[in-house]
């Protein structure tokens, strides 16, 4: 099965947040959340992905949960456009205002996707199954030692964040990514016993 049998059964979902179906994931640094995103977002017909590397900060790791409510969340619910400015991470400062009108899937992709502000608005919590040290290790080598400072504060960071407000237990499916797509599977949150395989490319499902 391809990626385009979850995307059928996300938009199939109830909306979660006024019109929309906000879907979260969520993962370690470096666990692939935002590739898989992208893959899922065009499986959708092109659903617009909100980047919590946009929502955060330098100075707000994790602490942007009332701004992402207000700017986003809120407006969305009411079924308006939700304007935000993404933050710059080299600059250090927030760009011009972007719009992101409702749609009927919007993926939240990053840390914190599952944040138990946020999971009351989540249609679906999809979590990326790799463990956390393999994760950031995957990230260090994708940033290179120029950022080694950074990954130190983050790691601490992202450990406290996730021993206050975990959120793979309450993901509904579990993502792992293969050689080739990907295999979804039931998370602890899922009341289904079945699993889904899923491929982002023609041909048999891949196995991992």
């Amino acid at each position: 099965m391809h990626l385009d049998v979850l995307a059928s059964r996300l938009h199939r979902l109830p909306p979660s947040c006024g019109p929309v179906r906000l879907v979260g994931v969520d993962g370690h640094a470096g666990s692939g959340k935002t590739t898989f995103a992208e893959h899922l977002a065009e499986a959708l017909g092109g659903a617009p992905v909100l980047h919590l590397d946009d929502i955060a900060t330098h100075e707000e790791l994790f602490a942007w949960t009332g701004r992402l409510l207000r700017e986003v969340v809120a407006p969305l619910s009411h079924g308006t456009a939700a304007h935000y400015r993404p933050y710059d991470w080299t600059a250090r400062g927030f760009g011009p205002a972007r719009a992101l009108p409702p749609a009927p899937v919007i993926l939240v992709e990053g840390v914190g996707a599952g944040r138990r502000a946020l999971r009351p608005w989540l249609a679906r919590l999809l979590w990326m199954e790799l463990a956390d040290e393999d994760a950031w290790a995957r990230g260090r080598r994708r940033d290179g030692s120029v950022q080694n400072e950074f990954w130190e504060g983050w790691v601490r960071a992202e450990r406290r964040h996730f021993t206050k407000d975990p959120s793979k237990q309450f993901a509904d499916l579990l993502v792992l990514q293969c050689s080739e797509g990907y295999e979804v599977l039931q998370g602890p949150a899922a009341t289904s016993a079945k699993s889904l395989s899923v491929t982002d490319r023609d041909g048999p499902a891949s196995v991992c």
